[in-house]
């Protein structure tokens, strides 16, 4: 299915957002999600469900001062 993934078309096999973060290199990893728009937080990331066209936002951790 193609998802939009920052702003980037990206085609993915994953059925939930879980399986989407390990196939784009993000498993095990602390990101924040979003899902077209809405915060998704990481306890539903495993039952929730993707559908083609879907837009998904990543942010990560930034460190610095």
């Amino acid at each position: 299915m193609r998802l939009i993934v920052n702003g980037e078309a990206r085609e993915v096999e994953a059925a939930t957002l879980d399986e989407a973060l390990d196939e784009l290199g993000y498993g095990g990893r602390v990101v924040a999600t979003a899902l077209n728009g809405v915060f998704a937080p990481a306890r539903k990331r495993a039952e929730t469900a993707l559908r083609d066209g879907d837009r998904l936002e990543i942010l990560t951790p930034m460190q610095g001062g």
